[in-house]
């Protein structure tokens, strides 16, 4: 890679920009555009993402106070602030998503082979969702309580690798469970979810899609018991069970065997009881599959640390969406560029040196990698002697 470009051009040499050219065809992104296409507002966006900017006055005095490299960079003109909220305002937040979705896929394939915490060929996807709390005055379409606003981020996360395989965006009042309504299923997966999820009817329409689920039981589910396995108690497995639902429409919603698990965690001491359609993998590994769930609570808490996604560029709905899209499709470069390079560096380490080195000229492998030891000998042996006796 050519030494001569500064790290952001090189980060963005990674975006597939002919399918990105597709996308923008295909929503008109550029229709009557002459001073920032879309190209220059994603790139303008993950600056943004990159070097923590919070405003968008932000970014422009950032771009402008570097205007000798921003040609370099891909801007073909200084960036205005207004041109840039405009564009937020009225560019199909869709460009965005599908960029977003473009990279998830390559992002995939590269960490298809990462280990999971359990022995299983098995794609693994943990379901779950985070609150982005809004002010009522400003996000008026995102009603959540009487005082106050907010957006739902509800999350598939690949945990190999922890690639987001699935986002939507909705008002605070969706419940997480409808998710589950508008997810395409992969046979043969399993999907991971906390409580909030437990609607036997959708679980039932996972189960006939050929694809696997485990969860938690809510406390007083009534079901009975049809057959019992046998446990060895020392692993923290009370009982493993066959069961079928007792309730009038519990019942109905889902006629076949459930699996029903009682796992003492060793750790903690307490009590937790899964739920599953899988009936061949052991006890314990179905308790292992729900502990990995925790991933995507760790990629929630991440992002929020570490991307802007909490504070808007703009206050409308178009305008927030393209601000997440471009964080997301920022993180899973990030995940790209990480792989390809086969950096051991963390994704974190990565973040935080671009956030201060964007503009420097230097091989990004280079730049990026952690900084190795330095023999301690060989500089002592290299000292000049001051005092000599």
């Amino acid at each position: 890679m050519n030494t001569g470009k500064t790290l952001f051009a090189q980060l963005m040499d990674f975006v597939p920009w002919t399918s990105f050219v597709r996308i923008v065809q295909r929503y008109a992104g550029n229709a009557g555009v002459r001073t920032l296409t879309c190209a220059e507002q994603f790139r303008a966006m993950a600056f943004a993402q990159l070097t923590r900017r919070e405003s968008l006055r932000d970014i422009e005095a950032s771009l402008s106070a570097n205007a000798l490299k921003l040609y370099a960079m891909g801007f073909r003109a200084p960036i205005k602030r207004s041109t840039l909220a405009d564009a937020n305002e009225r560019r199909d937040w869709r460009i965005w998503a599908d960029l977003a979705a473009v990279l998830i896929r390559r992002a995939r394939k590269l960490y298809a082979s990462e280990a999971l915490a359990v022995e299983l060929e098995n794609s693994v996807y943990a379901l779950d969702a985070t609150t982005i709390d809004l002010c009522l005055s400003l996000f008026d379409w995102a009603p959540f309580r009487s005082t106050k606003a907010a957006i739902k981020l509800h999350t598939l996360l690949d945990l190999r690798g922890a690639i987001p395989a699935f986002i939507h965006i909705s008002d605070g009042k969706l419940h997480e469970v409808n998710v589950l309504d508008i997810l395409l299923v992969e046979a043969g997966a399993f999907y991971v979810m906390d409580r909030g999820y437990l609607d036997f009817e959708r679980l039932y329409a996972l189960h006939q899609a050929g694809a696997f689920f485990v969860t938690r039981a809510k406390a007083g589910l009534d079901a009975r018991r049809v057959y019992s396995n046998p446990t060895d108690r020392n692993g923290g497995v009370i009982c493993d069970q066959r069961i079928m639902l007792n309730g009038f429409y519990s019942a109905r919603h889902y006629p076949d065997h459930l699996r029903r698990i009682r796992f003492k965690d060793p750790d903690s001491g307490k009590t937790l009881v899964f739920l599953t359609n899988n009936t061949t993998l052991p006890a314990l590994t179905i308790a292992a599959l729900y502990k990995s769930r925790w991933q995507v609570e760790l990629f929630f808490k991440w992002i929020k640390q570490h991307l802007r996604i909490k504070r808007f560029l703009g206050n409308s709905a178009n305008a927030m969406k393209t601000q997440i899209w471009c964080a997301v499709a920022t993180y899973v470069l990030i995940a790209i560029v990480k792989k390809e390079l086969q950096l051991d560096a963390s994704l974190y380490t990565c973040l935080q040196i671009l956030s201060v080195s964007v503009f420097e000229k230097t091989k990004l492998s280079c730049a990026l990698q952690p900084d190795h030891e330095i023999d301690q000998s060989s500089v002592i042996n290299n000292q000049l002697t001051l005092f000599e006796f």
